[in-house]
């Protein structure tokens, strides 16, 4: 296990003078795209230059509440002009729940950024604080995935709840493809977008709300979704033709539809809980069914241990270090692999105590699922690579766990895009 680096050291390279006043400053939109080497990898470009995709699922969400999407960039409940997690949190070093003298706000940004962070996935960026990602982007460097729901959790389509997202009822699709569209327009210029994700998990959702996780009718007709997700495609395309697009799965069930009904899109997403070890033949499988990029739009593991009933953040740590490392070998920049990996979204950058219970229980047993770890179980409010601590300073306090020195010292310490060159 790696030894914490030396605050000082990590304040030096992750303290940026930060003045959010707004900006007005505006670069011009990226051109980005995937490019098929002559031995059939994919690459990512961005400007012409390559780009790995470092990501992190974030949001810096308050304990006590059940926030909404985004909230987290409008928050600023000390009232003193910053928004509150990106600069105003804080490191807890002795982890006393104090804040001492010495433990001046960061802001999540700069320690993101310390991190090795160049990506952070937007889940539903129907509104969103554009001065925030611009400085985001300005000031730190870090690009963003802007993700629609697609209709999951009904979200965007008007569908009751308990019928679901229905992807032949054409009110639903066209209420999809206005907010879709709507996203689209109103960020399609700004230099902080990296891509356009459609989508969270469509693929296990089914109409039975009693059976399913994400509401929609995507499986019982896999068909008619791929052929709607593949009309948002292009319409996307047709607004905006410098970013490509892509869907998010949680597993390959789809992937024979998107091969016949999707053409257009540029790149497949997956959520993947799938072992310590990395994602097995997820890559290969990819590779003869449908050969076009891979991005894992979320991976990660909790640090919460069942079995001695307290915080194990070794397996935590050696969780990542396999997963990162199998994205690694399987990229273009590696000749061990399938050459289709365009990087990866950890999940995620704070732990969320509203997703399972009382917003203002870290809750341990509700909300556990089985899955490859140590314990056979996965903890939902558990997977942050940084604590709230006991939760009565949220959302300005944190503590790093491990995970977060193994990125910044070893996993992500080298660009892999110059570092094979």
């Amino acid at each position: 296990m790696i030894k914490k680096v030396k605050f000082a050291i990590l304040f030096a390279a992750a303290i940026f003078t930060v003045s959010y006043c707004h900006s007005k400053v505006f670069a011009a939109a990226s051109n980005v795209k995937f490019v098929q080497t002559f031995d059939d990898k994919w690459k990512l470009e961005v400007n012409g230059s390559d780009y790995f995709v470092r990501g992190m699922a974030y949001s810096a969400d308050k304990v006590g509440t059940r926030p909404d999407d985004n909230e987290w960039m409008w928050d600023d409940y000390n009232q003193n002009g910053m928004i509150d997690g990106p600069y105003d949190a804080w490191i807890d070093l002795n982890a006393d729940n104090y804040q001492d003298a010495n433990e001046n706000p960061v802001g999540d940004f700069a320690l993101m950024k310390a991190m090795g962070v160049n990506t952070i996935r937007i889940y539903h960026a129907e509104t969103v604080n554009k001065d925030l990602l611009r400085d985001l982007y300005n000031t730190f460097g870090i690009r963003v995935i802007m993700g629609n729901y697609l209709g999951a959790y009904t979200r965007g389509s008007g569908a009751v709840w308990d019928a679901g997202t229905d992807y032949s009822d054409p009110k639903q699709r066209e209420a999809m493809k206005e907010n879709v569209r709507k996203m689209v327009m109103e960020n399609k210029d700004e230099p902080y977008v990296l891509m356009w994700l459609l989508g969270n998990e469509n693929d296990v959702g089914g109409s039975d709300a009693n059976s399913t996780k994400t509401n929609t009718n995507a499986v019982a007709d896999p068909e008619t979704y791929a052929k709607f997700v593949n009309e948002v495609a292009l319409m996307i395309k047709s607004i905006d033709k410098n970013h490509p697009v892509g869907v998010c799965n949680a597993t390959v069930r789809f992937l024979p539809y998107y091969k016949q009904f999707s053409p257009d899109l540029d790149f497949i997403g997956f959520n993947q809980y799938t072992g310590p070890y990395g994602f097995g033949t997820l890559w290969n499988r990819m590779k003869v069914t449908l050969d076009k990029p891979v991005l894992i739009t979320e991976y990660g593991c909790d640090s919460y241990n069942s079995r001695i009933k307290r915080e194990d953040e070794r397996y935590q740590s050696q969780y990542h270090i396999g997963a990162w490392r199998d994205i690694e070998a399987n990229s273009a920049y590696s000749d061990k692999g399938s050459g289709n990996a365009v990087g990866g979204v950890i999940y995620c950058w704070l732990d969320k105590w509203w997703l399972i219970g009382s917003p203002s229980m870290h809750d341990t047993d509700l909300g556990a699922w089985r899955g490859p770890k140590n314990d056979n179980m996965f903890h939902d409010e558990w997977f942050g690579v940084a604590s709230q601590g006991d939760g009565k300073q949220s959302p300005f306090k944190r503590r790093m766990k491990d995970v977060y020195y193994v990125y910044q010292e070893m996993l992500w310490k080298n660009d892999i895009t110059k570092s094979s060159n």
